[in-house]
């Protein structure tokens, strides 16, 4: 950390890997041996942010004495998935109101084992795998807020609410962002919200910032005007500190998150 930084990018063979699933390790791992030759990373253990296509995750609030039986039952009730195909895992979440509040994730594990094998088979070990939103959530400039990544395809909505994830929503986006940007947008960011707000009894605040990451250059204008659509304010992600100006600002966040891992 604070050290000098190298960062870069590849794309893979097409049908190699498709929003955010790698359906060739093989293909994936010879387009990450020459990249990490190209920019001279010789460190070997990898930390990698996982799409949120891959899993599904939930907050759970439970009693203050639950036991860990406890936790696996109503983790089992609130992800029930054919525990042949997927894996679920959970971890306490510091809480200030006395519950014990559980982060549970579950995962495909074929999706993930292609993930993981493309990292290995890369000469990398996978010490650390993530769901991008989990990491997002560590490093985001607001305890509340939702992040608009347009940088991704399909593009993501990352809803956070007391630092923690509680939503993640993909839709496709046509390039170039057109006229008809602000009602594109509008749509799937009123239905995340709408769909939170019911979850959690409204408990969403109205100041809570929109941040758009976009590759794309985006007018003030449409900023102000998707606010007024949605009630909430929005604007840029904010550019984060000694970041080249090449780097997804929401890739460097989930990079950042990971770094900030305590478990």
């Amino acid at each position: 950390m604070g050290g000098q930084m190298r960062c870069g990018s590849a794309s893979v063979p097409d049908g190699a890997s498709a929003g955010g699933k790698v359906a060739d390790p093989g293909a994936v791992a010879r387009a990450l041996k020459p990249l990490l030759a190209r920019i001279e990373i010789t460190q070997t253990r990898a930390f990698v942010a996982a799409s949120d296509s891959l899993a599904t995750f939930r907050i759970l609030r439970l009693a203050a004495t639950s036991t860990a039986r406890d936790v696996d039952a109503a983790i089992a009730r609130e992800l029930s998935f054919d525990p042949q195909r997927m894996a679920t895992r959970w971890m306490d979440v510091i809480d200030a109101e006395g519950q014990r509040v559980v982060y549970a994730a579950a995962w495909d594990q074929a999706l993930i084992k292609n993930l993981t094998e493309a990292v290995k088979l890369a000469d990398l070990e996978p010490v650390v795998v993530e769901l991008k939103s989990a990491s997002v959530a560590r490093a985001v400039p607001a305890p509340a807020c939702i992040v608009l990544d347009l940088s991704s395809d399909p593009a993501e909505i990352i809803l956070l609410d007391g630092h923690l994830p509680r939503l993640w929503h993909s839709f496709k986006v046509k390039e170039p962002i057109g006229d008809d940007a602000v009602s594109t947008l509008a749509s799937p960011l009123r239905t995340a919200l709408r769909f939170y707000r019911r979850q959690s009894n409204g408990d969403f605040e109205s100041s809570a910032p929109v941040f758009v990451s976009s590759e794309q250059a985006l007018p003030s204008q449409l900023l102000t005007e998707l606010s007024a659509l949605i009630g909430q304010p929005v604007a840029l992600l904010p550019i984060p500190a000694r970041v080249p100006p090449n780097v997804r600002h929401s890739t460097y966040l989930a990079c950042l998150g990971l770094l900030m891992r305590r478990s």
